[in-house]
């Protein structure tokens, strides 16, 4: 076992392939909110593996879910029946609040939107035989597999696996009536995120959220909403298009989630309803590990203890308190413009391109962030972070501004 930071570079570059830019730390343990590497450091966790450790780190009650259902049943593989993949179905269907609800699970969020817009492809045809167009916003980010990086809004992610198809067509995330253009009798489905994450923390306008549902009616296409990042509490809700409306959601026909469902175990789901829910016929898709029995019982005790403790209506008491935290901060730091985003999913917006230095200076304060756009900062704390974390985290992102605007004075 490695013993220093030192070490543990060394083997890495020696056997893992070279697709991370990783941060200078090598962690080695975390409860709650903090981690500790192997150099016996402690570090505030603001960034929940990016979005996924909602519950914080070896949360007890998924510790012992996770332990009990391993020395039970582990795999049978989808060939038979599992109580714990029914169960989560169930209590999905509950949370979306739809009576109609069918679930398909996977391992990730990737493949939760790949399967999407595949049953969205599948739905197309019944109505027209070419109708498997895509529309998706600019900015957004849906996974790596070849479809769902085409549905990524970010060409310079496409141009190295080009080239890719052309069955989606990308409108700015902001303009309804480009979006009400883009769809006509041949889409398939629009496809969309509540905030969006990787795009530097963007919420969606809701007159841009209600075209794109409007415009799905007007075709017959599908309105899928990503909530890999958005959902499961993050922003408030159990899911972003609950409350993105002022307390008026606009309905999807398909939800895709994965992230924070098992708090750090690979899961990945996609919810349907109505005939959107009855399109995929055994043979149309599958998986060997999705919906294992030790994942679904993990993401089981994952929606009991935000349930049970109240952490819908934490997330947005924590979220405003940050907020309100970062807006002082920038009436003190000139590098800070101000603050976007919902619940426990925001951004420091900087006046000049510095992300990147403020999260290695946060890193040496003891904080982990990161920078998700040139100019933002992804704060995704636990949804179980306390008011004195809170303190914790804005003194350590506090002292991070401070490291790097003297460095631009020296």
């Amino acid at each position: 076992m490695s013993t220093n930071l030192d070490q543990v570079r060394a083997r890495e570059a020696a056997n893992l392939m070279h697709t991370y830019g990783r941060q200078p730390a090598a962690f080695m343990s975390g409860t709650g909110v903090w981690l500790m590497d192997v150099d016996g450091r402690r570090y505030l966790d603001a960034l929940s593996g990016l979005a996924v450790t909602v519950l914080g780190h070896a949360h007890p009650a998924v510790t012992q879910a996770v332990a009990t259902q391993a020395a039970t049943l582990v795999h049978t593989s989808n060939l038979y029946f599992t109580e714990p993949q029914i169960a989560l179905a169930e209590r999905l269907a509950a949370i979306t609040g739809w009576s109609d609800a069918r679930t398909f699970f996977c391992n990730s969020g990737a493949e939760a939107n790949e399967a999407a817009l595949k049953l969205a492809r599948l739905h197309g045809k019944r109505r027209h035989p070419d109708a498997i167009e895509v529309v998706a916003l600019s900015g957004g980010f849906h996974g790596r597999t070849l479809g769902t990086l085409l549905a990524t809004g970010n060409p310079a992610k496409h141009r190295p696996f080009a080239p890719l198809g052309e069955w989606v067509t990308h409108v700015p995330h902001d303009d309804a009536a480009a979006l009400d253009a883009a769809v006509g009798p041949l889409t398939s489905a629009v496809l969309i995120e509540i905030v969006q994450g990787e795009g530097g923390v963007v919420p969606l306008p809701g007159n841009v959220l209600r075209a794109a549902r409007d415009a799905c009616d007007r075709v017959g296409a599908l309105l899928i909403v990503d909530e890999v990042q958005t959902g499961v509490g993050r922003l408030g809700s159990w899911f972003g298009w609950q409350s993105a409306l002022d307390g008026v959601p606009v309905q999807p026909d398909v939800v895709s989630l994965a992230k924070g469902l098992a708090n750090g175990l690979p899961i990945g789901a996609v919810i349907a309803r109505g005939e959107a829910a009855k399109v995929f016929e055994p043979g149309d898709h599958a998986t060997t590990f999705g919906g294992g029995p030790v994942v679904c019982a993990a993401a089981l005790a994952v929606l009991d203890v935000i349930e049970r403790e109240g952490l819908l209506e934490r997330a947005v008491q924590a979220g405003a308190r940050i907020s309100s935290a970062v807006t002082d901060l920038a009436g003190r730091h000139p590098l800070v413009s101000g603050v976007r985003g919902r619940g426990l999913l925001q951004a420091v917006t900087l006046h000049a391109p510095r992300a990147g230095e403020v999260t290695a200076a946060a890193l040496d304060a003891g904080l982990m962030v990161n920078a998700v756009a040139p100019d933002a900062v992804r704060l995704a704390p636990p949804l179980i972070i306390s008011d004195d974390e809170i303190a914790a985290l804005i003194d350590r992102l506090d002292r991070a501004l401070e490291a790097v605007e003297r460095k631009e004075t020296a």
